[in-house]
């Protein structure tokens, strides 16, 4: 099995379906919170991807990129999910401030925006979706680097 899957996704409307398709598909029984990092120049789809998750999971209303706030929380039923931003993160260190270590838990997923800006504090994602814009529309490449990672990424190819 590949670690890595790539999708083409000529409209907004799929990568909106990407992301329902990871919502639909998030492992069950994990011990901790399950990490997405969303990597991708403005405007590669990461906030569309993350909507997409969201309104799969039920969430009604607007959804946006929590760029000033820099994280965002959502609980349907017994699920949580957490959207953070990290584009105007200035130092590493702010990611503590935050408190994430509250959010690390069963039933919980970490929608990551711009990761690299937090150099290694998240801790490692289990999926990597690298997002690039392109003229014939968006293409997304997905990467795995946990157990649960892979496991998750096969239940979508």
């Amino acid at each position: 099995m590949n670690d890595s899957l790539t999708r083409d996704l000529p409209t907004e409307a799929d990568t909106s379906a990407l992301g329902a398709a990871l919502a639909r598909s998030v492992p069950q029984h994990v011990a901790r919170a399950l990490r997405v990092a969303l990597r991708g120049e403005l405007g590669a789809g990461k906030t569309t991807l993350v909507r997409g998750f969201l309104c799969e999971w039920g969430v009604r209303g607007a959804v946006r990129s929590p760029s000033y706030a820099l994280l965002e929380w959502y609980e349907v039923d017994v699920r949580r999910a957490l959207h953070i931003d990290l584009y105007r993160l200035l130092d590493p260190e702010e990611v503590q401030a935050l408190g994430l270590r509250d959010y690390d838990a069963p039933s919980t997923v970490w929608l990551i925006e711009w990761p690299e800006r937090a150099a290694g504090t998240l801790g490692e994602a289990d999926l990597t979706i690298a997002l690039e814009a392109g003229e014939a529309g968006h293409r997304a490449v997905l990467s795995a680097s946990s157990p649960e990672g892979r496991a998750w990424m096969r239940s979508i190819e």
